[in-house]
Formats: C-alpha cells, structure tokens, sequence
C-alpha cells in the first residue's frame, strides 16, 4: 500500500514538472514576433530607399525611422469627430493626482526582457537625455549586451552614445566603459557604427574625450556589475581601465 502511494506521489510530482507555462511561451512568442516584424519593416525601409535614391544620409535615416507609420486612411480626416482623447492618461472622474501617480509608475525603473521591449520604453518613456542616462546606467553592460546580442537595431547605436557622451560623470566612467564594450560585442556592430550620422559619430568621439581625461582614481562606486567589481579591485585596476579605454577608442574608430 505505501509503495503504491509513493508510486502515485512521484507521478503526480511528474505532472507537475511537466506543466508547461503558457503565459511564458506566449509572451516570448510575442516579443519574438514584434522583433521580427520590426526587422522585416526596417529591412523592406531600406530597400525602399535604396531604390528611390535618397540624396542624403540624413533622408536615407529618416526614411527607415518612420518605417512604423502608416499612411492615413481616407476617414481619418482633419477636423472629424475624435474618438479617443488625445491625453492617453486622461479618464472621467479621475485627479490629476491620478494621473500623477500613474505618470510616475511608468517612470520606474526598466525591466525589459528582450531588445523590442527596450526600443518600445525607450521610446515611449524615456524622453529627456537624464533619464536615458540613467536607465542605461540601471541596466549596465551585462544585461545590454544581452538584449542586443544579435543587433542593436538601425538608428539607436547613436542615440545609445549621445545620452552616454552629454551626460557622463567621472563617478560612472567604470560603468560606462562596461556599457561600451558589450555595445562593441553585439551583432552586426561595425555595420551599426558606419551608418551613424554626422552629429552622432561627433557625440562618439566627445564621449571618449571626456572618458580619457576621467583617468583618475576614485573611490569604489555601488552598483557595479560582478565584472565590474573585479575589475576595480585589481591592484592594477586603474591600468586595466586605460588599457580598455584604449581597446574600445580602436573598435568605436575614434581619431
């Protein structure tokens, strides 16, 4: 009798090992999907532009930026009936302490899972350059080079090291170089390098001149990755920053 109940036991123990979290599934089925559609219409951008034989980088960009809209249809006509309110935190009978508190829930701090998710809250929440900066910075290297493992996506290299180079700080230079050097190590980097504008490759090397003239000791800074951590308590930490510094200023081709 008792071996027939442990038998029922590591049976039912097995069932439920054997649950399969669809929630999951789906969510990750989601973002892929978002990931690829996002691909697809950049890629298709391109081409398109390639083809009308834009005159300028500038418009080529410009072109594939605006690749997510979607031209108006005829009902959707200047001066015609709204039927959504054009402030999306806006409801009947709610305060503007309501919307106070809603508007800061979305400014917590960012969680994405995959790169769609990033390029979605960057965009939607993360308007000023402090608070790119600083998300950046919650996130650290380790978890960006993560998410951008197969490509940073066209266009957000540059903004990625414009929020880096306008406000960076001596007490984040460790930090910053760790986000530099797993942004070098994504997909398709040299690619996403070359097609960076003017303004943006300008930013790039205003960012490394600040990093090097940075070179001084400082105090350890919480919040490192464990890498980082490492890096810093070497005796030799100082040198092995230097000599990263000049490893990444060769993959960014900073002159």
């Amino acid at each position: 009798m008792a071996t027939a109940d442990t038998r029922t036991g590591e049976a039912q123990a097995m069932e439920r090992n054997d649950i399969i979290d669809f929630k999951a599934l789906e969510k990750e089925l989601q973002a892929a999907l978002t990931a690829d559609e996002k691909y697809q219409r950049e890629n298709a951008a391109k081409l398109r532009a390639v083809e009308q034989r834009v005159a300028s980088y500038e418009e080529f960009r410009g072109i594939v930026l605006a690749s997510h809209l979607k031209p108006l249809e005829r009902k959707d006509k200047v001066g015609g009936k709204r039927t959504v309110s054009w402030n999306c935190h806006f409801a009947p009978g709610r305060t503007s302490q309501d919307e106070t508190t809603e508007i800061s829930q979305e400014k917590t701090l960012l969680q994405p899972e995959t790169s769609a998710e990033f390029y979605r809250d960057w965009r939607r929440y993360l308007r000023s350059g402090p608070e790119r900066y600083q998300a950046l910075l919650q996130l650290g290297g380790p978890k960006l080079g993560h998410l951008f493992q197969m490509d940073v996506g066209f266009g957000l290299l540059g903004e990625l090291l414009v929020a880096l180079a306008d406000h960076v700080r001596a007490a984040d230079r460790l930090v910053v170089l760790g986000i530099l050097r797993s942004l070098a190590n994504t997909g398709r980097f040299a690619l996403n390098l070359s097609l960076m504008s003017y303004a943006e490759r300008e930013s790039c090397r205003n960012l490394f001149q600040k990093l090097q003239a940075m070179g001084t000791p400082r105090p350890m800074k919480e919040g490192l990755s464990q890498e980082e951590q490492g890096l810093e308590k070497q005796p030799g930490g100082l040198q092995e920053e230097e000599r990263l510094l000049q490893e990444l200023v060769g993959l960014y081709q900073v002159d």
